[in-house]
């Protein structure tokens, strides 16, 4: 496993060593004791989610405040995506910064999101399959997002404005500077 920090303070791009030969190909793709070692973090993951995306579909920004905040663990088991976390914790070194990463059923490469964090993706096939893994259980009343295509954040989703799928939710949610005041953070 091969564990590469990002812009982001405690979010890593984790690349898997992956075993292939004529029957296909084997890799392990998590090792708590590993990822503990290699990142310092000590995270227990509670819940799995999976979802399915077609071509233009943008979800997020999404978070959970408080007790609820949750790291993810993400990956792509079918097809490619764009992979997006926006730094949010007002007491980090990073905060406000932004990553970026290529996540594709062949690359195998997973990000990790720490908590405090936005977070979001586009899908680039025709179809991807969304895994992820969460270190804290859902809480609808926990919820925060900053809207997808705020200007200050800047994101380029690699998906032309007129092949958007978008959510209400997401079409809704707070832009950048609101979520900051309704943060409390200057």
């Amino acid at each position: 496993m091969k564990v590469t920090p990002t812009d982001i303070k405690d979010c890593y791009i984790i690349e898997p060593t992956v075993f292939e030969d004529e029957r296909g190909y084997f890799f392990e793709s998590f090792n708590e004791q590993k990822f503990q070692e290699l990142t310092g973090l000590n995270t227990r993951f509670v819940q799995d989610n999976q979802s399915q995306s077609q071509y233009g579909v943008i979800r997020g920004l999404h978070a959970q405040k408080g007790a609820f905040a949750q790291a993810k663990l993400v990956r792509v088991l079918k097809g490619e995506v764009i992979d997006v976390a926006v730094d949010i914790r007002p007491e980090s070194p990073t905060f406000g910064k932004k990553v970026a990463v290529h996540l594709t059923e062949q690359n195998k490469k997973q990000l990790f999101v720490p908590k405090g964090c936005l977070h979001g993706f586009s899908v680039l096939s025709e179809k991807a399959t969304f895994f992820y893994k969460c270190d804290n259980f859902y809480c609808k009343e926990a919820e925060i997002g900053a809207l997808y295509n705020d200007t200050t954040l800047n994101i380029d989703w690699q998906i032309p404005r007129n092949k958007e799928i978008i959510s209400e939710k997401d079409k809704n949610q707070l832009s950048w500077e609101e979520l900051m005041n309704q943060l409390k953070i200057k």
